[in-house]
């Protein structure tokens, strides 16, 4: 009689799991690198790795419908005429025009004013109708310097000098040819039709001394009005942050890698940086041993995804965040009703893996006439307001339950972590412990 072992199910490998078997074959097959934008898809710790510590006896809660709950935020009260005031601290991140269409930096635009916060220009310039249907506007000057003129500059009502993005810190994004339209070519200064790559570096400094010339150079163009913020990819968030205050910034902006609407690499996009979480409390640090909490604010952003997150990122000491790939979701883009186009293109709603090729179904990171007339830039503006008012309210709320009448009243002693990771990056006690990994030298 032969003896024979039962069958098994076959066992696959998670280090070459079906996707990184895949993309060996792509390489294999073509010898490019994949290109893509929405910040990284890998499971890094995030807020839903945090919980907050409501109120109940140690802790009097507030009242939701009675008793106020200041969400107001002032932005570049360091060095600036004119401040920034916004009524929430929610705010639109740099997304181009070019990477988006001119209906959705409208919407963008429209979303952001009827919320009472800002929205920002991106690498490519200003645009009519951004300036237009924006309050209050911030305009990026980046490495490229596409688009960048003076007078766009002194319209604007801030200035963010973009040393790096979250998706890609220390390199450059993409833009494909077929979104460079004659429209974009001419506000780029760039061939039409003809991939291009953004600079990884400002051309004309090197370093944080260069950095201050550069940011002086800015007040006298727009006479001291405007806030500077200096913004930076997750990378070393401690140091970045020390070397922009002493620079002259007003306000500092940290993107984590989860953040990253432009396209580059994938290997890039996965592989460099840090997570958000991992971002603030050095961050923080920094402005605390400068004596500059407060004094110079902290945006951060990069997966800010509803009210929990911004209280969440609050307590930890930043001043507001700033959302980008949910702002689009919010305009409509990535919406199910267009499955069968996004399946035609080789994905799937959800996936983002469309934004860079410019055949965006819902009209909002195309160039195409024809896409972007399916966006209505007036309800889309509606969809995204509607989507801050609710992100506020749920902040709110958590706010209320830690007995806090102000979201900036919230702190680290407001949360808790639920892994060790976590706890170690956030800066907070392990959940059911009073152990903080790596203080006390333990």
């Amino acid at each position: 009689m032969t003896y024979r072992n039962p069958p098994t199910t076959p066992r696959k490998s998670a280090t070459f799991d079906d996707y990184t078997l895949s993309e060996i074959r792509r390489a294999a097959a073509n010898g490019i690198y994949d290109i893509r934008g929405a910040g990284a898809k890998r499971r890094l710790p995030h807020f839903d790795d945090l919980l907050v510590l409501g109120a109940s006896i140690s802790r009097y809660p507030l009242e939701g419908y009675r008793e106020r709950c200041d969400t107001s935020v002032v932005l570049g009260s360091r060095h600036a005429k004119k401040p920034i005031e916004l009524k929430i601290p929610i705010t639109i991140a740099g997304m181009s025009f070019g990477s988006l269409s001119g209906p959705a930096k409208e919407a963008l635009g429209r979303g952001a004013t009827l919320s009472g916060t800002s929205t920002t220009t991106g690498d490519g310039g200003m645009t009519e109708e951004e300036r237009g249907h924006s309050k209050t506007l911030v305009y990026q000057y980046l490495p490229s310097r596409y688009g960048m003129n003076p007078r766009d500059l002194r319209r604007a009502d801030a200035i963010e000098i973009v040393v790096g993005q979250g998706a890609k810190p220390g390199g450059g994004g993409m833009l494909l040819g077929q979104k460079i339209s004659d429209r974009v070519a001419e506000m780029r200064t760039l061939p039409k039709g003809i991939d291009q790559r953004s600079a990884s570096r400002h051309p004309d400094w090197t370093g944080p001394d260069d950095l201050e010339i550069k940011i002086l150079e800015l007040r006298e163009i727009t006479d001291w009005e405007k806030p500077i913020y200096v913004k930076v990819g997750g990378a070393r968030p401690y140091y970045d942050t020390a070397l922009a205050v002493k620079s002259g910034a007003d306000v500092v902006v940290i993107d984590g890698m989860q953040g990253g609407t432009a396209a580059t690499q994938e290997v890039f996009i996965e592989n460099v940086g840090q997570p958000t979480l991992a971002c603030i409390r050095p961050a923080v640090q920094a402005l605390q041993d400068l004596g500059m909490h407060r004094k110079v604010q902290l945006i951060i952003s990069g997966g800010i995804r509803n009210g929990a997150d911004v209280a969440k990122a609050l307590a930890l000491g930043v001043d507001a965040v700033s959302i980008g790939t949910a702002a689009l979701v919010a305009l409509g883009d990535n919406d199910p009703r267009w499955e069968a186009e996004y399946n035609e293109l080789g994905t799937t709603a959800g996936a983002y893996d469309d934004w860079h090729e410019g055949r965006d179904p819902a009209g909002i990171t195309t160039q195409d006439p024809e896409l972007m007339k399916r966006l209505d830039p007036i309800a889309a503006g509606r969809r995204l307001a509607n989507y801050l008012k609710v992100m506020t309210l749920e902040a709110q709320t958590i706010a209320r339950a830690c007995g806090k009448n102000s979201l900036h009243n919230l702190e680290p002693e407001d949360l808790v972590a639920l892994t060790i990771e976590a706890a170690a990056m956030a800066g907070v006690p392990l959940a059911g412990t009073n152990w903080i990994p790596g203080k006390n030298g333990f």
